[in-house]
């Protein structure tokens, strides 16, 4: 009992962790599957088929491809005018700025049912064609509140003292900026362009109000699971598990390495 009274925290960490990752977990087996019929829900026969030729269902690398390129706009368009957000509500002061505030948060809090069919009604007002622009004018529009968020809280805890010994030092406005502020807020800046790319990569609500004729990889999904799931939807499920896996693993040693060389 003693044991398991010290060790409590670390079992039920575990326990969680778990859970969390039980639906790769399966996600990742079952890309070795062979079905006999049309849906991947049996286990049947180990395969490397699907593994071999992840792009064998038709259009499904394609959606796939124009997730990725929306993900990616998404992501550096929300990332930019986040950022200079973030900064303006933090370092300035103007009139209405505590409304602004609050309505940042609005995306986040309201359901996504109703900010697609906003959008819709605002694309449809407008005259504008649905389809790749508006899916990314929406995408960047829900990610903005995020990428404000991680990079405003970033900001907060910036001491200004650093800058102002920067100027003091004979640096100009672009040179400090550059060389003080941006590192020092890029770790915020990242966190909100890494939320950004997830949010827009996965989301399946608004794209679909707001997609017209044109399909992404969760509508394509969404779409298969009518008919038939394929096995590669498992394989590019599981690479996607693994890069991300990768992308933070690299990032935990990086840090480690820059906390050894500051040491």
């Amino acid at each position: 009992m003693r044991w398991l009274r010290k060790n409590l925290v670390v079992l039920a960490g575990l326990v969680t962790l778990a859970y969390l990752l039980l639906p790769n977990v399966i996600v990742t087996v079952f890309s070795f599957n062979k079905p006999k019929g049309r849906f991947n829900y049996e286990w049947q026969e180990f395969s490397l088929d699907a593994w071999k030729n992840p792009c064998g269902v038709a259009d499904m690398c394609g959606s796939l491809s124009l997730s990725l390129q929306i993900a990616v706009w998404a992501t550096i368009g929300a990332t930019v005018l986040g950022t200079m957000i973030a900064f303006a509500l933090v370092r300035y002061r103007f009139r209405a700025r505590g409304a602004v505030n609050s309505l940042i948060f609005l995306p986040m809090a309201m359901p996504e049912v109703v900010m697609a069919a906003s959008l819709l009604t605002l694309f449809l007002n407008m005259g504008a064609q649905l389809g790749f622009w508006t899916i990314l004018i929406a995408h960047i529009m829900f990610c903005l509140s995020f990428v404000v968020t991680a990079v405003k809280a970033r900001v907060m805890s910036m001491d200004p003292r650093l800058e102002q010994a920067a100027q003091d030092l004979y640096a100009g406005p672009v040179q400090t900026f550059l060389r003080v502020t941006l590192p020092i807020a890029a770790p915020g800046i990242a966190a909100g362009a890494l939320l950004a790319f997830a949010l827009s990569f996965d989301d399946f609500i608004i794209t679909n109000f707001n997609a017209g004729s044109t399909v992404t990889f969760p509508m394509f999904v969404w779409g298969s699971a009518q008919r038939g799931t394929p096995v590669q939807i498992n394989v590019i499920g599981t690479a996607m598990f693994l890069v991300a896996v990768v992308c933070v693993l690299a990032g935990m040693m990086v840090g480690r390495r820059k906390k050894k060389t500051a040491n």
